[in-house]
């Protein structure tokens, strides 16, 4: 044997540590990340001991732990939890509704006559002042005075609980669930982001470590109703839903079917995350070492200039960017004729056979793809179609543009005259939970991964189990009505 043969033969030093490593790891039973995370844990405790000197006397718990024993129990946590974020979710929606109407009507009800008495006496023609002022800039309105208010309350309210403390008592409480579904315990915080705004959800994962599992949370961050979904939610629930009821228990049960569909978004949440974590993206589950900090008083006004710069104005403007176009594509297909129909006209049309056979319809699905920029402008956009395809005059407007939702009987009166029945309202609030995200979340998921792959499977899988539930939901109905 020569010595290039002997050489060949022996073991390199890094095959030699693989091979120890290997033969180390088979003695060790249970989670790896687990065993090194306790072997650490017990030596920093057995160096405090040898360390720091205590009192005899056992000492008054800490107010941190005592408030600490009560947020993250197995009894309390959990209904504290849901109280705190229900209560914040309602002043976020509650209290938007009057900024927005002040910005509605500063932005739609005065400054659009005035533009569009600027066009005419400018002399544009009226496609021009049409795709302009009817199109991009209502549209744009729309998305600034829906979008803006309830996220410049919820990203401030997000950001004091993050500060105060909070945020990682509930990413400890949730931790086993997300363990189990083979995801991380941070995906809680980013999930909790979702609900104000999926885009700023999805740039929240970047606290994920392990890029699998930030992987998953954004795949599933669109399972987390954002401020845009909200407002066809509570809308549609109110109109139907609390109409099967006696006026007192309207509100009631029109509140408790809208928080039916945020919880089912959780529950799928942890299904694609577990069949995620067991299949395209498997692997194992990182140790979710947290240490919590201690409770301090939040710094308000910082908070506020922090989300409103970072997270608000920042979401805002990507919308905005998304939304010139959308506004010219809609005033364009309700505008523009083709053998005597619109092109909207045409396309819902051709969707419609689609759409009664999930449990929907052709304008429904037809807003959806023109109002991919923003979930916002959905509900104007389906009044608008409805009015353009019905002839109806309930809204007491005209075809072809957008607008403003005057009251809820006319309102009923409209989509009836659509052929809206029961279950097209309650397929329309699930689709509204599973559907593709806005485009603003897309190039946001694009961003963050690098991968047109990814933003494609994030894009498709929700659309694909929209189709599948409204499907199936549509055909059991159907079968017993």
């Amino acid at each position: 044997m020569n010595a290039d043969q002997a050489d060949a033969g022996a073991e390199s030093p890094a095959e030699d540590i693989l091979r120890t490593a290997q033969r180390l790891r088979q003695g060790i039973t249970g989670d790896l990340h687990e065993y090194w995370v306790e072997a650490i844990y017990a030596d920093a405790a057995r160096i405090a001991d040898r360390a720091v000197s205590r009192p005899e006397k056992k000492a008054r718990p800490t107010w941190d732990r005592t408030i600490d024993r009560i947020v993250t129990s197995r009894l309390w946590g959990f209904p504290i939890m849901a109280v705190l974020f229900t209560g914040m979710f309602w002043i976020t929606i509650s209290g938007a509704n009057i900024p927005s109407g002040w910005i509605s009507n500063l932005l739609i009800d005065r400054i659009c006559p005035l533009l569009r008495q600027s066009a005419d006496a400018v002399g544009f023609p009226w496609w021009l002042k049409g795709l302009l002022v009817d199109g991009i800039y209502l549209c744009t309105a729309w998305i600034i005075a829906v979008m803006l208010p309830p996220m410049a309350i919820f990203f401030p309210l997000f950001t004091i609980l993050e500060d105060y403390g909070y945020l990682p008592r509930v990413a400890f409480n949730l931790d086993n669930l997300f363990r189990k579904a083979g995801a991380h315990g941070k995906q809680s915080m980013s999930m909790m982001m979702g609900f104000g705004c999926n885009s700023a959800g999805v740039v929240a994962t970047r606290i994920i470590d392990s890029p699998r599992e930030r992987l998953i949370a954004i795949l599933t961050n669109n399972f987390a109703l954002c401020n845009g979904r909200w407002p066809t939610q509570f809308l549609i629930a109110s109109v139907f839903i609390g109409s099967l009821v006696p006026a007192y228990l309207a509100g009631f049960v029109a509140a408790a079917s809208v928080t039916g569909i945020a919880m089912l978004g959780v529950a799928a949440t942890f299904v694609i995350s577990w069949l995620l974590s067991r299949s395209v993206l498997k692997g194992e589950v990182s140790t979710f070492s947290l240490e919590l900090p201690p409770y301090r008083p939040p710094r308000i006004w910082q908070a506020i200039y922090t989300s409103l710069l970072d997270r608000t104005l920042f979401v805002l403007w990507r919308a905005i960017v998304f939304a010139v176009p959308a506004g010219a594509v809609i005033w364009l297909s309700a505008n523009l004729s083709i053998g005597g129909q619109s092109i909207a006209e045409h396309f819902v049309n051709l969707l419609n056979p689609i759409g009664l056979l999930i449990g929907l319809n052709g304008v429904i699905l037809f807003a959806y793809v023109v109002a991919i920029p923003a979930n916002e402008i959905v509900i104007p956009t389906i009044l608008m179609l409805t009015v353009l395809t019905t002839g109806s005059t309930a809204m007491g407007q005209g075809a072809g543009v957008l607008f403003e939702i005057q009251s809820e009987g006319a309102l009923r009166e409209l989509l009836h005259s659509g052929g809206w029945t029961l279950l097209t309202a309650v397929n329309l609030m699930l689709f509204s939970l599973l559907h593709n995200p806005c485009s603003t979340t897309i190039y946001t998921i694009y961003r963050e991964t690098g991968s047109a792959r990814w933003t494609a499977i994030a894009t498709l899988l929700p659309l694909a189990m929209g189709f599948a539930v409204t499907f199936t939901v549509a055909a059991i109905w159907r079968m017993f009505t």
